[in-house]
């Protein structure tokens, strides 16, 4: 949920029913609010008891970017949201790896150095909140490059999030070869679904992604990640919590913990 749709209009319904969000902090929220409207959101969903994550601001930020200068802004971007951080106590932020093969064609390697290099600079500052940074396939059509990306980084503090939809659109690789690739480091998903054309954003069974399969295989292996519903509509939101029982992912998570894991 973006932050400006949090504070407006949805704080009252997420308080009230106890929804889990994942707030989505941009460029316009840096820049058009004061560190207070933060911090008391953040406060009112602690008091609240909410298990919150955050989204990082991802739009023409690159953080393997080969000019220095734009590494440089993505950072600045990134490492303002994570001075907000404190204020929600996150499970874990998620950021966009950004890596394109079309773009970086002849410049794997150097994406991969500037990459680490990029990341590596805010795992002090992931530690000091317990909270991992998660990053997340978009346009990658298949693991490799965020695998190499989160070895190269090495931490705990460092994880993926399984974006379905980007996958559905984007990935020459099936779901399974990402889970094979990608189990050590899953720590979220992002669910939402699509015709394999477009990034809908669509309840899971609204589109073409094997959302059974996907359950299946995570409780095979016993991965219990955090699950971020990214439907984009108050419709579309309710009919996903409906529809992620059918699917099958409640035997991920054990009763005794009291808590599901699946975000809103």
């Amino acid at each position: 949920m973006p932050f400006h749709f949090l504070r407006e209009t949805f704080l009252s319904t997420v308080l009230a029913e106890g929804i889990n969000p994942e707030v989505a902090i941009n460029h316009r929220h840096l820049e058009g609010y004061p560190r207070e409207a933060f911090r008391e959101v953040g406060l009112k969903l602690q008091e609240a008891g909410l298990r919150v994550t955050i989204h990082a601001p991802f739009l023409d930020l690159r953080p393997g970017a080969i000019d220095p200068k734009i590494r440089r802004v993505t950072a600045d971007r990134i490492a303002e949201v994570l001075d907000l951080a404190g204020f929600f106590s996150p499970s874990s932020i998620v950021c966009h790896a950004a890596f394109d093969e079309r773009y970086y064609l002849s410049g794997e390697e150097q994406w991969l150095h500037n990459s680490v290099e990029t990341f590596r600079a805010f795992l002090p500052r992931a530690e000091e909140l317990a909270c991992p940074i998660c990053v997340e396939n978009v346009y990658e059509t298949e693991p490799t490059m965020l695998r190499r990306l989160l070895d190269g980084v090495d931490s705990p503090f460092f994880r993926f999030c399984f974006d379905t939809g980007h996958c559905n659109v984007f990935s020459d690789a099936p779901m399974g070869s990402w889970i094979d690739v990608m189990s050590p480091y899953l720590g979220q998903l992002h669910i939402h679904d699509n015709q394999g054309v477009k990034d809908q954003h669509l309840p899971p069974g609204d589109g073409k992604f094997p959302f059974a399969d996907l359950f299946a295989v995570l409780k095979k292996r016993r991965l219990k990640p955090v699950i971020t519903l990214e439907t984009h509509s108050v419709e579309n939101f309710r009919r996903a919590v409906e529809r992620l029982d059918v699917f099958g992912w409640l035997p991920l998570y054990d009763e005794e913990s009291g808590s599901s894991g699946r975000q809103g």
